[in-house]
């Protein structure tokens, strides 16, 4: 069924697709210079007006009283220092559940209506959260020190709320922001003792992420104000984050409504969490990182590059319409030769549809839990969580757990009782050894990889294991050992595998916390609904190459036919010509 011809012939365009790859690889950008000298933010009054905000606001809860009266002293400070203020309110959730939030934007006109967007967010959940609370008193020193000063770009301060336990002030600042937007700079964690790198963080909640010039001038402000090295993202980091775009930073939300933003935090994404234990150098020194960002990029002429999905590595940049093509082109093979398998079958008239809903019928455990879930959440006995919410904001206590064991127990409902219906339904009542069963096998798995490589490359990159390897397990010529064919499968499984490794390391989970917050992703929507399918439908790939794998076995030796002839070296009688040959007289011409 699997045509090794037309497998082979649908390679030659990915050769060409490297090639041109090869060619499209570029050098990154150099960074922007500063042209304010960053001695002009204090590191003296930042430090004391950080701890004079943490003792006047020590409780600062998401839309509490507050966060709100800081939010007051915000709006007058910045007023105070000529900027156009307005205060935004609106309803969002949060890690306290869905709460009235404001957001203060204060503007400075400057000689151009291009934008250079900074925020910080003021709220805590821990108290007195004085790490948290840095970024604010950043935010307050910047306005000061952009006091009467003429600028080329429009700087607009925002402080907003929410952003301890998700995104949900940064989200709303996102979809207001109006006019050309050059950079947006969002300010975390910027006095918190422990350092963990990346410093500078890029990542989106959507399929692109910061310009490489934004990123290389923000990491050259901290190298030469802090000391210390931003940190790089090898390749793992970057397909993890491009292939399943997820970050719990304030950043990725404005990322992913298309603005160039990155996160400048001590503490990275994942913010200083409950400590309150602050350096006082260390707040002077990622400020004037910022201020000299700022005024780096107040400085540029030219337009910035758009955010876009690039890999980096060895100094060097690949575009992300190079790895669409190549992904593309490597895809190929096994989509035409899943295609020419189904035509095959179907001209033997062989079934392939009841196949095809066997091969779906093995996502149901896990279509049937996210079910479950949503239908949960909708009845409110699982929180629906905000936006970036971080591991550990929408805890896992005993309701939670409950919940979790019943979304656990519907999977199993849907494996006992809702998959052994669909599969009478459909009619598939025998071993998964006929050719149809491979070639649905094939058609689904090849389909879904490609309406993956539509939406994101970077996914169906991590997918091309599976794919090929797969299909050739599926494949009825092909037949290999039970154990040697689960071990293949594990081993086409290990890119998937090295992503959500990747992943609970980066956000600090365990696995429950990993499955508990996977859960919280679907339910609150910020996977879509594409995503939680294309699960399921690559489950059922899973289950069906396992069984078809586990049915066939090597064909037994054949034995060999008898001869009687010896060994090359026989030395024997007879070997020298002592016997007449049996062999038949040649006639004599």
């Amino acid at each position: 069924m699997l045509d090794p011809r037309i497998y082979r012939a649908a390679l030659a365009p990915a050769l060409v697709a490297l090639v041109i790859a090869a060619f499209s690889i570029q050098s990154p950008p150099l960074p922007l210079n500063a042209g304010l000298p960053p001695d002009s933010f204090s590191a003296t009054r930042s430090f004391a007006g950080l701890h004079e905000l943490a003792a006047r606001y020590p409780s600062r809860s998401p839309g509490g009283s507050g966060d709100r009266a800081l939010a007051r002293r915000v709006t007058a400070e910045l007023g105070r220092n000529a900027f156009q203020v307005r205060v935004h309110r609106f309803t969002a959730r949060t890690a306290r559940g869905s709460r009235r939030l404001e957001n203060v934007i204060g503007r400075r006109v400057g000689l151009s209506s291009r934008q250079i967007v900074v925020v910080a967010h003021r709220d805590a959940l821990s108290t007195p959260g004085t790490a948290e609370l840095s970024g604010t008193a950043a935010l307050l020193e910047l306005a000061r020190v952009f006091q009467g000063r003429t600028l080329r770009k429009t700087l607009v301060l925002v402080s907003t709320s929410g952003g301890s336990g998700g995104a949900a002030g940064a989200e709303d600042a996102a979809r207001h922001l109006v006019g050309p937007v050059d950079a947006v700079l969002v300010l975390g964690d910027l006095a918190g003792r422990r350092v963990r790198r990346p410093v500078v963080v890029p990542w989106s909640n959507g399929d692109q992420i910061a310009p490489t010039a934004l990123r290389a001038t923000v990491g050259a402000a901290v190298r030469l104000e802090t000391g210390l090295r931003p940190g790089e993202s090898g390749l793992i980091a970057q397909f993890s984050r491009l292939g399943f775009p997820l970050t719990v930073g304030e950043q990725g939300e404005i990322a992913a409504r298309g603005f160039p933003a990155v996160l400048l935090s001590v503490s990275g994404e994942r913010g200083p969490g409950d400590t309150a234990a602050v350096e006082p150098g260390r707040l002077g020194a990622f400020g004037r990182a910022a201020l000299r960002s700022i005024t780096a990029l107040d400085a540029r002429v030219s337009a910035p590059p758009a955010p876009r999905a690039e890999l980096s590595a060895l100094h060097k940049l690949l575009p992300g319409w190079a790895v669409r093509l190549l992904v593309g082109a490597l895809i190929l093979p096994g989509l035409l030769a899943a295609i020419d398998g189904f035509a095959r079958v179907r001209r033997r008239r062989q079934p392939v549809g009841r196949w095809i809903a066997w091969v779906l019928a093995g996502g149901l455990p896990l279509a049937c839990s996210l079910a479950f879930a949503s239908l949960l959440a909708m009845a409110g006995l699982i929180p629906t969580p905000p936006v970036a919410a971080p591991v550990g904001a929408v805890p896992l206590g005993a309701p939670a757990a409950v919940a979790l064991a019943a979304v656990v127990l519907s999977g199993v409902v849907g494996g006992l009782v809702v998959r052994p219906a669909v599969l009478g339904w459909a009619g598939v009542d025998e071993e998964p050894t006929t050719p149809g069963a491979a070639a649905a096998l094939s058609l689904v798995l090849a389909g879904t990889v490609a309406v993956a490589w539509i939406f994101n490359p970077f996914a169906a990159a991590l997918l091309l294991p599976v794919l090929h390897g797969w299909m050739l397990l599926a494949a009825p010529e092909v037949r290999v050992r039970r154990s040697a064919a689960r071990t293949l499968v594990a081993l086409t499984l290990l890119p998937v595998a090295v992503v959500v490794l990747y992943y609970a390391l980066a956000l600090g989970a365990n696995p429950l916390q990993l499955v508990w917050n996977a859960v919280l992703l679907v339910v609150g929507g910020q996977v879509g609904v594409l995503g939680p399918l294309s699960w399921a439908v690559l489950t059922g790939c899973l289950v069906a190459v396992l069984a078809i794998s586990g049915v066939k076995e090597p064909d037994p030796p054949v034995p060999l036919d008898p001869t009687i002839r010896g060994p090359g070296a026989y030395a024997g009688p007879g070997s020298l010509g002592g016997t007449e040959s049996a062999l038949r007289p040649r006639a004599k011409l």
